[in-house]
């Protein structure tokens, strides 16, 4: 049974929010997702899809996450707060405070790991929503401020870049770290270590679900780079994958990397563009799959979270 389009607007502290559902049945990737129809070459995205907008009315929206069931965890950052969109189509908030939390990542037993950006920590927030504080310090100095984060698939080793943005909140002193680098946390000591160095402001990353390889945009510079990952999570042979930097990142289960910023662009293994998907906002930030079929891409873009159905499938 087909129904139809509905639009829903309540009140959550800090925004006005209005849902958009236009499919069977709340889930983005139920059928091939109605909506703004977009102009690309993309041959990845489902035949007759559009851009749904699925919430909007935030402050700032950022790195999506996606469960073992599908569902989509996001932060709306000035408000300090989490959200979850679940494949059932229900916005709900999932924690507020929040850390000021930005980049997100869920590990292997369902704890939500958060760049979370108020003191510049990395935490792990528990289903129950206790958090942990993972890294807060580096050489015993202040981090510049966690932005974006992947898990390997280990589970052993968590990468994070750590770029220096001046936020207006903050209450402590000036730049401590004295490059803007890229870390890697080993769970089972808890140490953690900088990967690399040399980039000019490190912002998104992810890797391929074999965890061989590492993407690292350097977006400062405007290029993103890949990596080879040791046998003892060092990296290796770094190389220039395409001239785009990105804010965030991710993949699909055919090897084609998502960078944002001007919509979303993706580009095959070997670095070639493929296409751009277009959003009618000033930025894109971060991008991830999710929905039941992992088929559906999320977009957060400034006030909005946004969906599209793909061909493809994203990877956990």
């Amino acid at each position: 049974m087909q129904f139809g389009t509905w639009i829903l607007i309540f009140l959550i502290p800090g925004a006005l929010l209005v849902l958009h559902s236009s499919n069977r049945t709340g889930e983005p990737g139920a059928s091939p997702l109605s909506g703004t129809p977009i102009q690309t070459d993309l041959k990845i995205i489902a035949e007759d899809a559009g851009l749904i907008t699925l919430a909007e009315g935030f402050r700032f929206t950022e790195g999506p996450a996606v469960d073992s069931s599908g569902n989509i965890y996001f932060t709306d950052q000035p408000n300090d707060r989490i959200l979850r969109w679940s494949v059932d189509g229900e916005l709900s908030t999932f924690l507020q405070p929040s850390g000021r939390s930005n980049g997100l990542y869920i590990d292997g037993e369902g704890n939500l790991l958060a760049c979370a950006d108020e003191k510049n920590e990395l935490w792990s927030i528990s289903p129950k929503k206790e958090v942990t504080v993972l890294v807060d310090r580096y050489q015993g100095k202040l981090l510049n401020g966690p932005n974006d984060l992947w898990i390997h698939p280990d589970q052993e080793w968590i990468y994070f870049t750590d770029p220096y943005y001046q936020r207006g909140y903050w209450n402590r002193g000036s730049k401590e770290q004295e490059v803007e680098g890229v870390y890697r946390l080993t769970r089972s000591t808890g140490q953690s270590e900088r990967v690399v160095d040399d980039l000019v402001q490190p912002n998104g990353i992810i890797g391929t679900p074999d965890g061989k390889t590492l993407y690292i945009a350097d977006i400062g510079a405007g290029v993103t780079y890949r990596y080879a990952i040791q046998p003892d999570g060092s990296l290796a042979g770094k190389e220039k994958f395409c001239d785009m930097g990105s804010d965030g990142m991710t993949i699909d289960n055919k090897g084609n990397v998502y960078l944002t910023g001007q919509g979303v662009t993706v580009f095959n293994n070997r670095g070639e563009k493929l296409g751009n998907i277009p959003i009618d906002k000033k930025w894109t930030a971060n991008v991830c799959f999710g929905g039941r079929e992992m088929d559906t891409l999320f977009i957060t873009a400034m006030d909005s979270l946004f969906a599209i159905q793909m061909r493809v499938r994203g990877v956990r």
